[in-house]
């Protein structure tokens, strides 16, 4: 699903040979380093190097991780994302599906902001009322990764749809690292490789992003542009699991917004409590 030998690759070519004091002219063919440059400037030999593409070479030390990371200039998503390639072979246990009732009511507790509980495959486990309003839909049957890319109808509720692209596929990127042996991370990637020209583009490029917080902006049918700020808040004894939470300054367009569409839905009945994901969803088909 995801491998040491393809990221190293996509990671060299994205650097610039001079940046590292290589001097290049118009018979330069290579885009980026060439592997015998970073085996130079890693000091490691070509010949380990070339292995370590090619998927022939396992257990890196953490020596020559750190300084590959240095080389192809990695940030730190990047270097964690690296570490965990390299170690695959020490599998990680695919999270579960469940949450604890207690978790669900700590998400009713917010009622000012739109709120979702999401795992590392993107799909929403719960999610308050507010969340509901916005995306105009129960939260707890959504995954926002086929979301974003695969319905078209809803492609206009994001306003900054090519960003949240990007997010999306670098999230992915991650998780695949993290959870290599998960079925049905496979499947969803492969459902949406195959559905969205976009995302096999995106993720051709083997980028990798954390989600920690930012702004997200969103163009609601019914009360307009809403931008808001996201924070995820990862949850202790819940592996790949955080808490969404999308405020909005005091005093601005959007918590106004908010608070227009909290009470439409008051007006039409439409919300109630946090809603969870079926304890044993339906494994999606391969892709």
């Amino acid at each position: 699903m995801d491998d040491l030998a393809g990221f190293l690759r996509t990671r060299r070519a994205r650097v610039d040979p001079a940046v590292v004091g290589i001097p290049t002219d118009s018979r330069r063919r290579v885009e980026g380093l060439r592997r015998e440059e970073v085996a130079h400037l890693s000091g490691v030999s070509v010949d380990y190097y070339v292995r370590l593409e090619q998927g022939r070479a396992t257990q890196p030390s953490e020596q020559v991780l750190d300084a590959l990371a240095r080389v192809l200039d990695l940030d730190e998503t990047e270097r964690g994302h690296l570490h965990r390639l390299a170690r695959q072979r020490r599998r990680t246990r695919t999270p579960g599906g469940r949450l604890r009732p207690e978790l669900l009511r700590v998400l009713d507790l917010v009622a000012d902001a739109p709120a979702l509980i999401m795992n590392h495959r993107m799909d929403v486990l719960a999610g308050n009322r507010l969340a509901g309003l916005l995306l105009g839909r129960p939260p707890a049957d959504l995954n926002t990764a086929r979301h974003i890319f695969l319905e078209e109808a809803e492609r206009g509720l994001y306003a900054d749809w090519e960003n949240c692209t990007l997010d999306v596929v670098g999230h992915l990127r991650l998780a695949a690292g993290r959870y290599p042996d998960d079925p049905r991370l496979a499947s969803l990637i492969g459902e949406l490789a195959m559905g969205s020209e976009r995302f096999r583009r995106l993720w051709a490029r083997a980028d990798v992003r954390a989600r920690t917080h930012g702004r997200k902006a969103y163009r609601h049918p019914l009360v307009g542009l809403l931008e808001l700020h996201q924070e995820n808040f990862a949850l202790p004894g819940e592996p790949g699991v955080e808490l969404l939470v999308m405020s909005a300054p005091p005093g601005s367009p959007a918590e106004d917004g908010l608070r227009l569409l909290a009470g439409l839905g008051a007006d039409t009945g439409a919300g109630g409590p946090a809603l969870p994901l079926p304890t044993a969803p339906a494994i999606l088909p391969p892709a």
